[in-house]
């Protein structure tokens, strides 16, 4: 596959500087173990359940990789240049990501990001030095969204604005990294991958390049099954607004999960599998059982999920206390 080792050079490196004792920060982006879930999931002997540990990106969750693809191509075009301002909406992960990447490399950035974004999200953008405009929670990212066109459309000269919800570029860094990952991590062995959609970028990616690997592979995209959930980063796509990257021909099925399920969930891989999870984690595990519960008894399968964060972000959550 093409490794996505050096991912982080800049568009120009000289083979040289490239292969420089050591590694840049970025250099780490890509390349996340896959774990294999040992308790939880027992219910499915026939059933090996694996998920990408993408808390092992350098900015903490599987936003690294569009990121720094979006931010690269920008670089790329001339579109981002020094005296420019990266700004975006977010949820929360795709804002850390850019924070840490454009502190990498000089450049100030500026988000949009609903209120309901979990406080640990927004201290971590202060720590960085991003700047931060805060739009009404129950708005989620749409009210985010909106505002960054506002705001772009007041002083476009200003800004670089990689739009993560339209940008190829953002599928394209899954298309290259983690579909190849998934490949050579299972040996050829993967039988169904299933991801939830928020940019959609992750199930996109995956998924156009897996298929090329192997046809008969089962993709499998999730949504929450209300408008209004607790899954932060998902999006509930008959309601929301509908990412310009997103292909709804891609899925072999879609599925739909339960927060209050993810909940519980999150708190059994914990004590069970000593995992701590995001609860779009554990909704994406959800998702995996699902497909696992409707597969012929004598089937072997071998499904593979990402569980794009930890549970660092996500500690305050009252659910922890619950019973």
């Amino acid at each position: 596959m093409a490794s996505p080792r050096h991912i982080g050079a800049t568009p120009g490196e000289s083979t040289a500087q490239a292969n420089r004792a050591g590694e840049s920060l970025l250099d780490r982006i890509g390349n996340a173990p896959l774990l294999r879930l040992e308790r939880v999931g027992q219910e499915f002997p026939h059933v090996e359940f694996c998920a990408k540990a993408e808390w092992f990106n350098p900015g903490g969750s599987v936003k690294d990789r569009p990121a720094l693809s979006m931010i690269q191509a920008g670089l790329a075009s001339g579109a981002l240049r020094p005296g420019k301002t990266i700004i975006d909406a977010t949820s929360g992960n795709t804002g850390i990501a850019y924070a840490m990447i454009a502190a990498a490399l000089g450049y100030p950035v500026k988000l949009c990001l609903p209120d309901s974004a979990s406080p640990e999200r927004k201290r971590i953008l202060t720590a960085y030095g991003a700047e931060m405009v805060i739009t009404p929670g129950d708005e989620g990212t749409d009210g985010a969204i909106r505002r960054v066109h506002e705001i772009v459309a007041a002083d476009a000269d200003r800004y670089f604005y990689p739009d993560q919800y339209s940008n190829p570029a953002n599928w394209q860094a899954h298309y290259r990294t983690t579909a190849n990952e998934i490949w050579e991590q299972t040996s050829g062995r993967v039988t169904h991958f299933v991801a939830g959609l928020g940019t959609s970028g992750t199930f996109v990616g995956t998924t156009k390049r897996l298929k090329e690997l192997n046809p008969e592979i089962q993709c499998v995209s999730l949504q929450p099954d209300a408008s209004f959930h607790g899954l932060e980063g998902w999006k509930h796509m008959e309601t929301a607004i509908r990412p310009a990257i997103y292909d709804d021909t891609l899925a072999d099925e879609n599925l739909s999960v339960s927060t209050e399920e993810s909940y519980r969930l999150v708190k059994r891989l914990a004590r069970e599998e000593g995992l701590l999870v995001s609860p779009s984690a554990a909704a994406a595990l959800l998702g995996c059982f699902q497909v696992a519960s409707r597969l012929p008894k004598n089937e072997h399968a071998v499904i593979v999920t990402v569980f794009a964060d930890s549970a660092s972000k996500y500690l305050n959550e009252r659910f922890w206390d619950e019973e």
